[in-house]
């Protein structure tokens, strides 16, 4: 599946268009923006864009008014679709948010129970009960997403709502020729519901993907055969930077190890979880690691692991952004695409990650962990790739066996003398690539 192989650019297009926080209902187009971009995300080494919500809705875009109509404030259907044929000529593929488990206030639907209370037609695609009323004072209690009441969950073993969002999927792949679908809180899907979507997507588009957000849990029961293809790895991604900012590589090594490794206990060797180091819900990388000469190294974490490497937007030149500023400020709007040593950096890597069959399905096997140090492996048949880490201020010499004598690092193309182990420069990565 080409998601496997991918590298994912992730767009929160409210934000990076710089449209207002709340609908205001001006129609204003600031979609070709997105356009101005694809230079850079193809440069930066990503072969897929991922876009949160861009669907007509209240605010933030996961309070649903419309998943029929682009949200005004960005532009229209036609822009969009203009959008998506310039990716898809620039050989990107495409993902969009699909926002399933709840809508908007402002949704259509229930703004008609609303108006109409126990005689609206639409009163059975939620989750509603007329002896009690809301803090709206609609005059009806309904459940809220986890609590927030302006998110109104729908009830997803209505068939006439499993129909509705499966018409807009497929209007999706019909009008835009979307290449999957991020599936907001995954974990809040029923199985059911899943089982259904796979099987109606599967007979929609071949290779359409579907990769569900996800925290904690056995992520299986999420992704297999008759629900999600991947799913957010979030385990991973608080091991990545406590591992750095803790000195403790034992963390995010155990990690993989549990998830990819070739024990028989090992939750997801051969599964390709999406990965990232922060994204549009979580505080900036750069923001959250403690010494910034970690910020090359734990991308190179990222792309040598196990998974599909996702970049935020902003991210690849070391913008910074902490959460408890507003979810606002880690939305921000860029006026161009900003390049530096770092979005270099991230280019390589993920240039050697794409061109490697060990790095998109290898296995994973520790062979060094120390508090500052991993070297890990990646192997399939037909490649070996020796990933390492010092992210100390000393070099640092480690003692393992390569299992081979000579190698070459993918990241500089130099050739590499291993012997009786390798010294690793202080706060580098390495790839290297070995003979079999």
């Amino acid at each position: 599946m080409w998601f496997d192989q991918s590298v994912v650019y992730q767009i929160y297009p409210l934000g990076f268009c710089g449209a207002p926080l709340q609908n205001d209902g001006v129609a204003v187009l600031r979609l070709p923006k997105i356009k101005e971009w694809v230079a850079h995300i193809k440069s930066l080494g990503a072969t897929c864009v991922l876009f949160n919500p861009l669907f007509e809705s209240d605010a933030h875009g996961y309070d649903t008014r419309d998943y029929f109509k682009v949200d005004t404030r960005l532009g229209t259907n036609e822009d969009f679709k203009d959008v998506c044929a310039c990716l898809h000529e620039n050989g990107l593929k495409v993902m969009l948010d699909g926002v399933f488990n709840h809508v908007g206030r402002g949704f259509w639907a229930f703004r008609d129970v609303q108006e109409k209370k126990w005689d609206s037609p639409y009163k059975d695609w939620f989750h509603i009960s007329f002896d009690g009323n809301s803090a709206y004072n609609d005059g009806f209690w309904y459940e809220g997403w986890e609590g927030h009441f302006e998110l109104v969950k729908l009830n997803l073993w209505n068939g006439d709502v499993r129909a509705h969002l499966f018409e807009a999927v497929r209007f999706w792949v019909n009008e835009f020729g979307i290449d999957g679908l991020r599936l907001d809180v995954a974990y809040c899907l029923q199985p059911e519901f899943l089982s259904e979507l796979r099987r109606f997507t599967n007979g929609l588009k071949p290779d359409f993907v579907l990769m569900g957000e996800t925290l904690h849990g056995d992520y299986n029961r999420w992704m297999n055969d008759n629900a999600c293809h991947s799913v957010t790895n979030y385990e991973c991604y608080k091991g990545l930077y406590s591992s750095f900012n803790c000195a403790n590589m034992h963390e995010i090594s155990y990690s993989l190890h549990r998830q990819f490794g070739a024990d028989h206990w090992c939750l997801y060797t051969g599964k390709h979880l999406l990965s990232f180091v922060d994204n549009h819900d979580v505080t900036r990388i750069a923001s959250i690691l403690e010494n910034e000469k970690h910020l090359p190294l734990i991308y190179g974490m990222l792309f040598g692991m196990p998974g599909v490497p996702s970049v935020y937007y902003g991210s690849e030149w070391g913008e910074k952004a902490n959460k408890s500023d507003g979810d606002a400020t880690l939305r921000k709007c860029f006026e161009a695409p900003q390049t530096n040593e770092l979005t270099a950096f991230i280019s390589r890597l993920a240039a050697v990650k794409t061109a490697s069959s060990a790095l998109c399905f290898g296995g994973y096997k520790n062979l060094v962990v120390q508090p500052n140090q991993l070297i890990f492996e990646r192997r399939c048949d037909s490649e070996r790739v020796i990933v390492a880490i010092n992210a100390d201020s000393a070099p640092f010499y480690a003692h393992f066996d390569a299992g081979c004598g000579t190698a070459v690092d993918l990241l500089t193309g130099q050739p590499h003398d291993f012997g009786g182990g390798s010294e690793l420069a202080p706060y580098s990565c390495y790839f290297w690539k070995t003979e079999r």
